[in-house]
């Protein structure tokens, strides 16, 4: 069970209308382990309107408190482009770059002080949680729900909006509620769109897997065919390098603890359908 905390201060509940008491969040957590629940992941984020260094710093520690298996902690992303109820939330409250990067680097110390690892990016586990053997291993996977040790090649996503990942490609479900369900009543697949894999496509799939998964990669190991995609990366990688955020040796590519934060980036240059449109994604902290 995944509980989406965020952020247990009053101040900042109200500013992103979500106000959960974090008596709330420690009786959901009881009542689950009461009920057998034992697998439990809590959600925080950072980088939300009128959020400070010392407000991530109170809500990892109150959460690690009630002693979750695992945590995932994510930045907000503002979009209001494309989430239109964002529009709502002043942006002036909005925690800039540097403001964002500090929160993320406390919320990390205050869950490492409680005796949770990293796990790849954005995720924590206790030393003794699947996640951290498998990372240790090797064995770490990725897929829509993040980090997994489950080595299944499909995910079927059930539901509006729903994305699965088949091995020939993604499908998504109708994100419109109505049409979702007139679909299903019609007795129709409520699929929107797809997307194919190519040969390459699962080349480079497995590339970012893993670095995203270990944080380097050795591309040699896939085949003579990724020469080609590490060379198509290396003028990206040249500027990390510079920056200090990656450190190269041949065919491997490894993040440096400098680099952590930005091992989506580093992840980006292996992926040639990636382009950013200036105000059109998130940032990647």
């Amino acid at each position: 069970v995944s509980l989406g905390v965020q952020d247990v201060s009053a101040d900042v509940q109200r500013l992103i209308n979500r106000v959960q008491p974090f008596e709330l969040v420690e009786k959901a957590v009881n009542d689950l382990r009461a009920a057998g629940i034992t697998g439990i992941n809590a959600d925080l984020m950072y980088g939300l309107p009128g959020q400070t260094v010392d407000h991530v710093r109170r809500s990892a520690k109150a959460v690690a408190g009630l002693q979750p298996d695992r945590f995932a902690v994510f930045g907000y992303a503002h979009v209001p482009w494309f989430k239109k109820h964002q529009k709502a939330i002043d942006e002036d409250k909005l925690p800039g770059g540097a403001e964002r990067l500090a929160q993320a680097e406390a919320v990390a110390d205050e869950l490492g002080k409680a005796g949770y690892v990293p796990i790849g990016l954005d995720h924590f586990a206790h030393s003794e949680d699947p996640l951290y053997q498998a990372q240790i291993n090797g064995e770490l996977r990725r897929n829509f729900q993040g980090y997994t040790v489950d080595p299944a090649t499909m995910l079927v996503g059930l539901g509006a909006s729903s994305i699965s990942a088949l091995p020939q490609g993604y499908i998504q479900n109708e994100p419109h509620l109505g049409r979702y369900e007139a679909a299903i009543a019609d007795g129709r697949l409520a699929v929107v769109r797809g997307l194919q894999f190519t040969d390459g496509d699962r080349l480079r799939g497995a590339i970012i897997e893993r670095m995203m998964c270990h944080l380097e990669v050795d591309v040699a190991s896939f085949g003579e065919e990724a020469e080609d995609v590490l060379a198509a990366a290396l003028p990206e990688l040249s500027l990390m390098l510079d920056d200090g955020l990656v450190e190269l040796d041949g065919s491997s590519v490894r993040v440096t603890d400098q680099g952590r934060p930005y091992v989506r980036n580093v992840a980006a240059c292996f992926d040639e359908g990636h382009q950013v449109e200036p105000g059109r994604h998130s940032l990647a902290v």
